[in-house]
């Protein structure tokens, strides 16, 4: 077949010319995704001169760069200035890392703690600057909210409030629906949505006036169906619902909001295994005889054992979430979801593009893989593996999103 004639030299001059000056506008980092996406550009570029006519190659060719370009480039950063920030939940983890940081950069910065003189407070007393302020706040207890409010108000009067960090999350068990209190999807709800709720709410007034960013923190347990996250799970999707309204009912205010989905990372509540335990604990002796009598005990030892097990995979390096907050507040165009983490592609890409079957087969194979409850076994008295589940001698669990920050 006859191949329709390639551009002459010159004109491949003055493509490759304007290529550099696009480089050289993007700010890119030189590094393995974008040496990974020239190899593939020059891949596309060989197979575009033997299938396509020039102008459909070219087509391509410059949309496929421009995609690379958009997507590796350095986003368009507002300054620091005198912005402030209220973030909640920054006894620990991700909160107070970001306290830090926001700090370091020059930001005024309001922080929300359990306890004023919890160790994740003192710790910011002591090495950040005078302009960081603590507040204590329970977000289950209204008069707390209130008090921050009139607390932002007072301490935002020349700079304005630029940012709500919405961090605080709360989850108290692992176990499967029927096993888990009432009382337990109440306390997730209070915590990860009616308290972040009311906060929000209450904020929006000096968000309006100042067109600033409000970022919260998810959990994939919101967005895909984790086995013994329901309580967790159900009030993270809750949150991030509410986020996508509100990003459609704020943005003629010229506020932007986002939502950061983080993996599995080692926040203190994921390293405190005595909590975990104790939560364990807790559960078995407040089960019903015959609830207990049908799933065993050792039925739920097996959840918290590989529960445990996830938890250990997590990833101590919390910069990633860090530098999502960060970009969340502080991009000229801040994206409405950030996806910080080891493996999360893959789990989404699973759980959007693949069947039924294989994505439920997924999430048990790669959090916890179920064993039969005592009552469905035929006669052996040790967990077994679920019948729709093949058993993993060795799972690599995907990133637990179910421990709180």
């Amino acid at each position: 077949m006859e191949r329709w004639p390639w551009p002459s030299g010159g004109a491949w001059l003055l493509v490759a010319a304007r290529a550099l000056l696009q480089l050289l506008r993007a700010d890119l980092r030189l590094g393995r995704p974008l040496l990974a996406a020239l190899a593939l550009l020059a891949a596309l570029d060989w197979l575009c001169q033997r299938l396509l006519p020039p102008p459909a190659a070219l087509a391509v060719l410059a949309a496929a760069g421009w995609i690379a370009l958009s997507r590796l480039a350095r986003p368009l950063r507002l300054p620091v200035a005198t912005r402030a920030v209220l973030i909640t939940g920054c006894d620990s983890g991700f909160g107070k890392e970001t306290a830090k940081k926001l700090d370091a950069m020059g930001f005024t910065v309001l922080a929300t703690v359990l306890e004023l003189n919890s160790p994740g407070a003192l710790e910011l007393r002591a090495c950040c600057s005078p302009r960081l302020r603590l507040l204590q706040m329970d977000l289950t207890k209204p008069a707390d909210i209130s008090r921050a409010l009139e607390f932002t108000k007072a301490h935002t009067t020349s700079t304005g409030l630029w940012g709500l960090v919405n961090n605080a999350g709360f989850n108290e068990v692992v176990a499967d629906v029927e096993l888990s209190p009432v009382a337990t999807f109440r306390n997730c709800m209070e915590v990860n949505f009616f308290g972040a709720l009311e906060l929000t709410k209450g904020l929006l007034p000096l968000l309006r006036h100042s067109k600033g960013r409000i970022v919260t923190v998810g959990s994939p347990a919101g967005d895909m169906p984790y086995p013994c996250l329901a309580a967790y799970g159900t009030s993270k999707a809750a949150m991030a619902l509410l986020m996508d309204i509100f990003s459609c009912e704020l943005l003629p205010w010229g506020i932007k909001v986002s939502v950061i989905q983080p993996g599995c990372f080692k926040t203190e509540s994921v390293r405190n295994v005595s909590q975990w335990e104790q939560r364990k604990q807790l559960l078995l002796a407040n089960l019903p005889p015959e609830l207990l009598q049908a799933y065993g005990e050792d039925y739920i030892e097996h959840l918290h054992g590989q529960f445990l097990h996830s938890l250990g995979l997590a990833l101590p390096d919390l910069s990633p979430v860090v530098d999502a907050i960060t970009d969340a507040l502080l991009a000229a165009q801040p994206r409405r979801r950030y996806y910080p983490g080891r493996g999360l592609g893959l789990m989404y890409f699973i759980h959007y593009y693949l069947p039924e079957g294989l994505r439920r087969r997924f999430l048990q194979n790669f959090f916890i893989n179920p064993c039969l409850p005592r009552a469905l076994r035929p006669s052996h008295p040790g967990p077994k593996p679920a019948q729709d589940t093949p058993q993993d001698p060795n799972p690599n669990p995907n990133p637990s999103p179910g421990a709180a920050r």
